[in-house]
């Protein structure tokens, strides 16, 4: 059964919206899947949200026992720690983290491509409600 995590702005599930940024996100939204359906839905708090160093935060969605982690934007460097560890990554979609899913899981959402500016941590997403790739 996988689990996938999704960057998450709030902490009210299905029906958040997804961050804009993977490691300042304040929550992360796990999901657990199988065979298409949704079984259970958590959310836990980034326990690194605004003070994070490179690398704690995918080390804590590894411990979750994470499969894939869906953010609307990441570093390289975080998407290569989650690689290194087998996680699947996918960036550069933003809405609710139900619509993201839905796509997740009809394969209309995969991919991830390393955002340059995230790496100085001093910008804002100007990300609408729909999807960006």
């Amino acid at each position: 059964m996988p689990r996938i995590a999704f960057s998450s702005e709030d902490n009210v599930g299905l029906e958040g919206q997804m961050s804009g940024h993977f490691g300042r996100c304040p929550y992360f939204t796990l999901v657990d899947v199988e065979d298409g359906k949704i079984q259970n839905v958590t959310v836990v708090e980034n326990p690194f949200y605004n003070n994070h160093q490179p690398g704690q935060v995918p080390a804590f969605i590894h411990s979750q026992k994470v499969d894939v982690m869906i953010a609307g934007g990441m570093g390289p460097m975080a998407i290569n720690l989650f690689n290194s560890n087998g996680i699947e990554v996918v960036t550069g979609y933003m809405g609710t983290i139900q619509n993201v899913l839905d796509a997740y899981l009809k394969g209309e959402a995969k991919g991830a491509s390393g955002c340059a500016d995230h790496e100085d941590h001093d910008h804002h997403h100007g990300h609408g409600g729909g999807f960006v790739h």
